[in-house]
């Protein structure tokens, strides 16, 4: 024989944690994504100059010929510099 307590049917010890899953899946905010005015900007501005371009490509050519030549000294100094600002 099985005694159960008074609304024993309507109690469900699982049901509690299950509702409250649920209420949370409901209420999950969403990410966003917001762009800044400034980066719009950039993606807008796709064009490449032609000054700009014709250096690349001015390098490009030096480098494939085996005439480019890089001052080690002046990139050290370049990237200590651009380093010890970032502290």
């Amino acid at each position: 024989m099985k005694i159960n307590r008074p609304h024993h049917t309507q109690m469900n010890p699982y049901q509690k944690q299950l509702n409250q899953q649920a209420d949370a899946k409901t209420h999950q905010s969403k990410d966003k994504l917001e762009i800044s005015p400034q980066a719009k900007q950039l993606q807008e501005n796709d064009s490449v100059s032609p000054m700009r371009q014709k250096l690349v490509e001015q390098i490009k050519h030096d480098v494939e010929t085996g005439n480019y030549q890089v001052d080690a000294q002046a990139s050290a100094k370049k990237m200590i510099n651009f380093f010890s600002n970032k502290e």
